[in-house]
């Protein structure tokens, strides 16, 4: 009798040879190698019938498929670089798309059709935009004028001020020289001149700015039409199990970013008229002027009003100290309201975000793309900040 031990005993070398003999049918590309040691399986590439270029053993493929691949990683960064303009274009008209977004989804729960809600806003937008130009443009551009002209007048009374005289003082009469050398350099038009680059400069970036201006506002247009439409073809990319939740995601990511858009416009637009209504009550000069500057500046939150604060004040100092201190005081009354009346009732459905990471993102925003990547970066700090509590910590909650 054959012992059972002893067939089960059976080394594995024994076991395998057929499978090392026989490989399975239409398996061509590897072999299993089997040792003598029980249970030591090993796996070699049959490398043979690859093409020398694909085989990574071969010093030379390796160095062309490197090159390769950085020739192709250069043209990608060229072709990148040079439709750079457009790809801001869409960026901004996609942002732009999703700040109008919840103006046209309110007027849709008050029974207008979506299409005539955006004919409706875009209308209106057209209407304010030629006002703004017939009413606002000239006196706005007088007062450009004014200003520019006015400089050397300004800094004369400056300098005969008491504020000035306490000033040097203070510092000694270099200061004196030193504004009088900053009177001559702004008042020299070579120097104006280098600055801007010259008229044709001047012309070509006004140029450049309408047109880029006008496809943005077409770009806008259709973004915001067919928006549901984006949002569907996007849902297609995601498993059919999961697009509810991420359909869920998406809206809350869209209506978070447009509520936050709308809210630094209703803000900004609240600046301005506090610092022109100041400048008129107080008597500064150019009231208009300083209102258009107040909007530029402070639609980006937290950062914005603080930083026009301090250059409206330094401004009024040149004409009046007294009232730029007045200017100063209220302003900074109005910062205060703003933080902590304003901005919870107009933020209510937008995505909370931390004081520092709203000056971190505009800091790398305003470093990679200038004054549009600041104001960027917050709504796109927003949609990340979202993404992470609504699918990073949702894991990790969920692991106990």
């Amino acid at each position: 009798m054959t012992d059972p031990s002893s067939s089960l005993g059976a080394t594995a070398a024994e076991a395998a040879e057929p499978l090392a003999a026989a490989p399975a049918a239409g398996t061509d590309a590897a072999a299993v190698v089997v040792s003598d040691h029980p249970a030591t399986f090993t796996v070699a590439d049959n490398q043979q019938g690859r093409p020398f270029w694909a085989r990574l053993d071969n010093p030379f493929a390796a160095g062309l498929l490197l090159t390769l691949g950085g020739l192709v990683a250069l043209l990608l960064g060229i072709a990148l670089t040079n439709i750079s303009t457009i790809l801001v274009y869409i960026g901004l008209a996609m942002f732009a798309a999703l700040g109008l977004d919840p103006v046209v989804k309110w007027l849709g729960r008050h029974g207008v059709k979506r299409g005539w809600a955006i004919a409706i806003i875009f209308l209106t937008g057209a209407i304010l935009g030629v006002g703004l130009m017939m009413l606002v443009v000239p006196t706005l551009i007088a007062q450009i004028g004014q200003f520019v002209t006015g400089i050397p007048d300004t800094l004369d009374n400056f300098q005969k001020s008491d504020f000035f005289q306490w000033l040097e003082g203070i510092f000694g009469t270099g200061l004196n020289s030193l504004v009088t050398d900053a009177e001559k350099w702004i008042t020299n038009p070579a120097n104006i001149a280098a600055i801007s680059g010259g008229v044709l400069k001047v012309g070509a970036g006004i140029a450049t700015a309408i047109s880029g201006g006008l496809i943005i506002v077409v770009l806008t247009l259709y973004f915001v039409a067919s928006l549901p439409g984006i949002k569907n073809s996007l849902m297609q990319f995601a498993p059919a199990r999961r697009r509810p939740g991420v359909r869920a995601m998406t809206d809350q990511i869209t209506d978070s970013v447009g509520g936050y858009l709308m809210g630094m416009v209703i803000l900004a637009f609240f600046n301005s008229v506090v610092a022109t209504l100041l400048h008129v009550v107080l008597g500064l000069p150019y009231p208009l002027l300083m209102g258009v500057l107040a909007f530029s500046i402070t639609i980006i939150p937290l950062i914005g009003p603080v930083l026009y604060w301090i250059v409206a004040t330094v401004i009024a100092l040149f004409t009046s100290p007294l009232a730029a201190l007045i200017f100063a005081i209220c302003y900074l009354i109005y910062i205060q309201i703003e933080a902590y009346v304003l901005t919870p009732k107009v933020m209510n459905k937008a995505i909370e975000i931390p004081g520092s990471l709203v000056v971190i993102g505009a800091l790398i925003g305003g470093t990679l793309l200038g004054f549009i990547g600041a104001l960027v970066a917050i709504p796109v700090t927003a949609s990340i900040l979202l993404i992470i509590k609504q699918v990073f910590f949702k894991k990790q909650d969920a692991k106990v």
